[in-house]
C-alpha cells in the first residue's frame, strides 16, 4: 500500500495533500513553522518568507486561484500578500487539512533503506525516526535559501539580501539614506520602485548587469495574463505575439535609461511592473552597471564610475536547495535538478522521491503542484506507470528543450515552464501512462 510523507505545508503543500486525501491515500505531514503558506506567510517564524509589507502578486487572481476553490469575487486583479495568505488559509480550512499537519515539525534528514524510505524530524518532542513510506514529496519551496554574488572587496555600509526586506524601515531605517539594489528581477524593481520615491531615498540607484523588458500588468486595460492564447498555439508563435504585444506597449527600453536588452521579450523570466518605468521616467531611480568591487564606503561599477552608499540590497535571486536530502538523492547542477516532468528524477532508485512546486511557471507557481497532483496521485494508486528509465530521460531533455531552450542561459531559468502548455502536456502523459500501466498487466 502506498504511504507517503509531505514535507512542508505553503501552496504547493497543501494542494498535494488535499489530493492524497481525496484519494484515501495514507500520509504523514510535516510543516517546521507553526502555519501555513510558507513563503506568502508575512514574517513567517520559520525566518523562510521573503514577503515584504507592500508585496502584491505579479499573477492577476484569475490565473492563481485553485481550480476547486475560486478566488473571492471581490478581490482587486493583484491581490495584496495579505489576501493571498487568507485564500490558502481559507483553502487549508475548506478542505479538512490543517488538523493533518503536524506543525513545529522539522524535517532533518531522507534516506532510502530496503523497506522504504525514512524521515528524521525534529519536533517539540524532540528528534523522532518516521515511516517507512513509498513516497517522499518534497514542497519546501525554492525562494528561501539567498543567492549572493561574491563581489570583491569590502563595504562599510549596511548590506542584505532581499529576503530580509520588510519595509523602509525594517531591517533598517532607510529613509534619506543612499541604496544601491543589485538585480532587475521582480523583486528588485518592487523595492527600488518602493525606496525610489523622493520621501525615502536620498539616492537610488539600481545596479544591472543586463538589460531586460519590463512587461505592464495591464493590456488593454486587461490583466496582461487574464486571456491567454490556448495551450495548442506553436510557443514560438505565442512568443512573437506577445513580443509584439510588449514592444508595442512599453517600446525601447533604452528611452527609460535602462541598458539595451540583449535578447527579445519573453527569452527572460519576464520583470512584470507598472511603476518601476516611472521612477526611472521621473529620475527617481538611476541605472548603474554591474558592481565590480566594494571599497569601504564606495561601490565601484563596471564603468569604472564610483558612489558613496550607505545601503547594498541583494535582489539576486536563490539557489535550489534540500538541506534534508543527500548529494545522491538530489544531485543539484548549477541550480538544476532534471526531473521528468519537473517531478520525477529518471533513476528508478528514485521513482519514489517527488518534487511537488519544484519549476519557475509563467505565469504562477500558486496552483501549479495542484495540477502535478493529479500525475503524483495516478502513479501511487496504480492507475498510471512511468515511463523506462531511458525513454525519462529523453523525454526530460525534450521538455526542457521545449520550455526553456528559448531562455538565455543563466541560473534563474533552470527550472521554467509554461503553465498552460505544462498542463495541456501532463494531461496527456497521464493518458499515455494509464495505457502503459495496461499493457504491463495484460
Amino acid at each position: 500500500m502506498a504511504r507517503a510523507v509531505v514535507i512542508g505545508a505553503g501552496c504547493s503543500g497543501f494542494t498535494t495533500a488535499k489530493r492524497l486525501k481525496d484519494e484515501g491515500l495514507s500520509f504523514d505531514w510535516f510543516e517546521m513553522s507553526d502555519r501555513v503558506g510558507g513563503n506568502w506567510a508575512y514574517d513567517n517564524p520559520n525566518g523562510r518568507s521573503a514577503a515584504y509589507a507592500s508585496l502584491h502578486i505579479d499573477t492577476s487572481k484569475w490565473r492563481l486561484q485553485f481550480e476547486d476553490f475560486p478566488c473571492p469575487p471581490d478581490w482587486p486583479d493583484f491581490p495584496h500578500h495579505s489576501l493571498i495568505d487568507q485564500y490558502f488559509n481559507a483553502y487549508v480550512d475548506h478542505f479538512g487539512l490543517r488538523p493533518l499537519i503536524r506543525f513545529r515539525h522539522e524535517v532533518r534528514r531522507v534516506w532510502q533503506e530496503r523497506a522504504g524510505w525514512k524521515a528524521e524530524v525534529e519536533g517539540p518532542e524532540g528528534p523522532a525516526i518516521h515511516g517507512p513510506y513509498t513516497h517522499v514529496i518534497v514542497a519546501n519551496g525554492h525562494h528561501w535559501d539567498p543567492s549572493i554574488p561574491d563581489i570583491p572587496g569590502h563595504f562599510d555600509g549596511i548590506e542584505f539580501h532581499a529576503r530580509q526586506y520588510r519595509s523602509p524601515f525594517d531591517p533598517v531605517n532607510m529613509v534619506g539614506k543612499r541604496i544601491v539594489v543589485v538585480g532587475l528581477g521582480n523583486t528588485a524593481v518592487d523595492i527600488a520602485s518602493e525606496l525610489g520615491q523622493r520621501a525615502i531615498a536620498r539616492q537610488l540607484f539600481v545596479s544591472a548587469r543586463r538589460g531586460v523588458w519590463v512587461l505592464p500588468k495591464y493590456l488593454n486595460g486587461k490583466p496582461a495574463d487574464k486571456n491567454p492564447l490556448p495551450p495548442w498555439v506553436p510557443m514560438a508563435l505565442k512568443r512573437r505575439l506577445a513580443a509584439w504585444a510588449v514592444r508595442r506597449a512599453v517600446g525601447d527600453m533604452t528611452a527609460y535609461g535602462l541598458p539595451r536588452p540583449d535578447h527579445q521579450p519573453l527569452e527572460a523570466h519576464p520583470t512584470v511592473s507598472s511603476e518601476f518605468l516611472l521612477r526611472l521616467g521621473n529620475g527617481d531611480i538611476r541605472i548603474k552597471p554591474q558592481i565590480r568591487e566594494k571599497a569601504g564606503r564606495q561601490l565601484v561599477f563596471a564603468d569604472g564610475s564610483r558612489e558613496e552608499v550607505d545601503i547594498l540590497i541583494y535582489a539576486t535571486g536563490y539557489r535550489l536547495s534540500f538541506p534534508f536530502l543527500s548529494e545522491e538523492d538530489a544531485p543539484v547542477r548549477g541550480n538544476h535538478l532534471p526531473l521528468f516532468k519537473r517531478m520525477v528524477q529518471a533513476d528508478p532508485r528514485l521513482h519514489g522521491l517527488w518534487f511537488m512546486g519544484l519549476a519557475q511557471p509563467l505565469p504562477t507557481l500558486v496552483n501549479f503542484a495542484e495540477q502535478q497532483a493529479k500525475l503524483l496521485v495516478a502513479q501511487m494508486t496504480g492507475r498510471y506507470a512511468l515511463p523506462p528509465p531511458e525513454e525519462m530521460a529523453r523525454i526530460i531533455a525534450a521538455d526542457e528543450a521545449m520550455h526553456r531552450g528559448h531562455y538565455y542561459a543563466s541560473p534563474r531559468h533552470t527550472i521554467q515552464v509554461d503553465f498552460d502548455v505544462y498542463c495541456h502536456d501532463l494531461a496527456k502523459e497521464i493518458a499515455r501512462g494509464a495505457r502503459r500501466k495496461g499493457a504491463m498487466a495484460a
